[in-house]
């Protein structure tokens, strides 16, 4: 296993950011930057042995900069949206960032996936990884208390990407944290032929501007069923059988996965190159994004059209603090929030 550092470019502010270039010895490579703790590029090789890029990037800090679109980032304070950017703990009002319409997305912002990071490698006999810390001052955003997080994401022999969140602060706050990669096994083009398969019963019932009803409904022989396994370009010839997707164009849901603790409990498999990744995690949830309104171009001028990438953002529901049904992303003070996710590539 070895480490690389190099430059990945300059901040507005002057500083520098950095590149990591993971390699096992079969040659396979994850690549990462402290700017956003983000996963930049995943090359694995298909049943033949040749190596491709499966995650969407960019070439430097500043391309991602420009986009401002998630892309491999961690998300945090909060992922994904919290209705009318307010919400009452312990009594009292807070309001946060609103950057999306009246909502709050992804903390705001200037969220996680804007911050620089500062990185640890280190090098293993069987994983390296590179661990990444910020502290997420108190106010910021909008939040209550000083955050310390640390994302730690490493890689495998086995071309198991592995990412472990931890987190505490000095007063009772909310926290859910996830990566927002989007995967495309082919390497190139879109991910239409390709079979996502998911453990998950139920799908939350969401407004037009996809925040929760708080609750959550039966998948049943809906295209958005995916216990059996389904190709994704029929689920999105299918979106006029399930009224949430009528106008979408695709995927943009959180699903309720089935079991607890750490569990595997989906994948995503390209027939064509062979490559398949499986999906575990601590989480209860997972948000399935399709990538339906890209149009940009990323990693050495490779255009990413409608669908180019498929996000599998594992997580607690959407707007969890304004529903008691849905499990809460409160973290009480001084005390550990612990999650862990990992994406296993491979060939079938």
């Amino acid at each position: 296993m070895s480490i690389s550092i190099s430059s990945f470019g300059a901040l507005p502010d002057g500083r520098a950011a950095a590149l990591f270039t993971l390699t096992n010895p079969s040659g396979a490579q994850l690549c990462l930057t402290d700017y956003g703790a983000r996963i930049v590029a995943v090359r694995v090789p298909d049943r033949t042995g040749n190596l491709a890029d499966v995650a969407l990037g960019f070439d430097s800090a500043a391309d991602y900069i420009r986009q401002d679109n998630y892309i491999g980032a961690t998300i945090g304070r909060v992922g994904n949206r919290i209705a009318g950017s307010a919400f009452t703990l312990n009594g009292k009002d807070y309001h946060v960032d609103a950057n999306e319409g009246p909502n709050c997305l992804h903390g705001g912002h200037n969220g996680f996936d804007r911050q620089l990071w500062h990185a640890e490698p280190h090098e293993g006999e069987a994983a390296d990884m590179v661990t990444f810390t910020y502290t997420s001052a108190d106010g910021e955003e909008g939040f209550p208390g000083t955050l310390w997080v640390t994302v730690s994401i490493g890689w495998s022999h086995e071309n198991d990407l592995s990412i472990c969140y931890s987190a505490v602060c000095d007063q009772d706050t909310l926290c859910n944290l996830t990566n927002h990669s989007y995967f495309n096994l082919a390497g190139q083009g879109n991910i239409e032929q390709q079979i996502l398969t998911l453990n998950a019963p139920f799908i939350t019932e969401t407004d037009d501007a996809l925040i929760p009803t708080g609750h959550d409904l039966p998948v049943n022989g809906l295209p958005v069923d995916f216990r059996a396994g389904l190709r994704l370009g029929e689920g999105f010839a299918r979106g006029s059988e399930y009224p949430m997707m009528v106008t979408k164009n695709g995927y943009d849901f959180n699903f309720a996965v089935a079991g607890s603790g750490m569990r595997c409990f989906g994948s995503l498999y390209d027939p064509q190159s062979g490559r398949v990744m499986h999906l575990c995690s601590t989480e209860p949830c997972v948000q399935v994004y399709s990538g339906q309104h890209m149009d940009f171009s990323g990693h050495h001028g490779a255009h990413y059209g409608c669908h180019a990438g498929l996000a599998l953002e594992t997580q607690h529901h959407p707007d969890a603090i304004h529903h008691a049904a849905f499990p809460s992303v409160v973290l009480r003070a001084n005390t550990s929030y612990e999650t862990q996710t990992v994406y296993s590539f491979g060939v079938k």
